[in-house]
C-alpha cells in the first residue's frame, strides 16, 4: 500500500511522554488516546491531522518509556506512518506490532518540510516528496513486516493464521 499526505513535521529526541503524555496512560481506547496525540508539544496536532497524514522527525524518535500508548495514538489520529532519522528500537517494535509502518531514512527526514505533501511505499522503503519534487530510498519492510502491518498488527498476524496448503 502506499500513503500519501500531508506532513507534521518534529525534531529530534521526540520521546513518548511528548507524543502521548503520561498522565493519559490509563485511557484504553484508541479513539480517546488520539485526541491527547502529541499533547506535550503541539496540543492542536489532534485538530490538524487528517487520515493518510505523514508524521517527520529527527533522530531517536520514540525515545523514552516503552509504552505502546503512543503509536497507538498517532495510528488513531490517522497518521498513516512516521518517517524519521532513526527510532528508539522499542517504539519501532511497537509500531510494527500495532501495524503503524515508521521509515528510516534520514535524508528524507531532514529535507521534508512540515505541510509537504508524500507519498511512502513502506514495502520499498521509498519516499517521494511531491512538494520538492525528490525521492529518497529509506530502509523497506521484509514480508513478514509487510505482513504485519497489512494485517494491521501482529495480533491480528497471528489470529489470521498461515495459509493451509491445499
Amino acid at each position: 500500500m502506499i500513503y500519501r499526505g500531508t506532513v507534521h513535521k518534529y525534531g529530534d529526541h521526540i520521546d513518548t511522554d511528548v507524543i502521548l503524555p503520561g498522565k493519559y496512560l490509563s485511557l484504553s481506547d484508541p479513539a480517546e488516546l488520539a485526541g491527547h496525540c502529541m499533547e506535550g508539544i503541539d496540543a492542536d496536532f489532534p485538530k490538524r491531522v487528517r487520515p493518510m497524514d505523514v508524521v517527520a522527525g529527527g533522530e531517536d524518535f520514540g525515545c523514552g518509556s516503552s509504552r505502546e500508548h503512543a503509536p497507538v495514538s498517532l495510528k488513531a489520529c490517522g497518521v498513516s506512518c512516521v518517517i524519521a532519522k532513526s527510532y528508539a528500537r522499542i517504539f519501532y517494535r511497537n509500531a510494527i506490532n500495532i501495524g503503524l509502518p515508521i521509515i528510516e531514512c534520514p535524508e528524507a527526514a531532514e529535507a521534508i518540510q512540515a505541510g509537504d505533501i508524500v507519498e511512502v511505499d513502506p514495502a520499498e522503503g521509498r519516499i517521494t516528496d511531491l512538494t520538492l519534487g525528490r525521492t529518497f530510498q529509506g530502509l523497506g519492510f521484509p514480508d513478514f513486516i509487510q505482513e504485519i502491518i497489512r494485517s494491521g498488527g501482529l495480533m491480528n498476524a497471528i489470529m489470521a493464521g498461515e495459509p493451509e496448503e491445499p
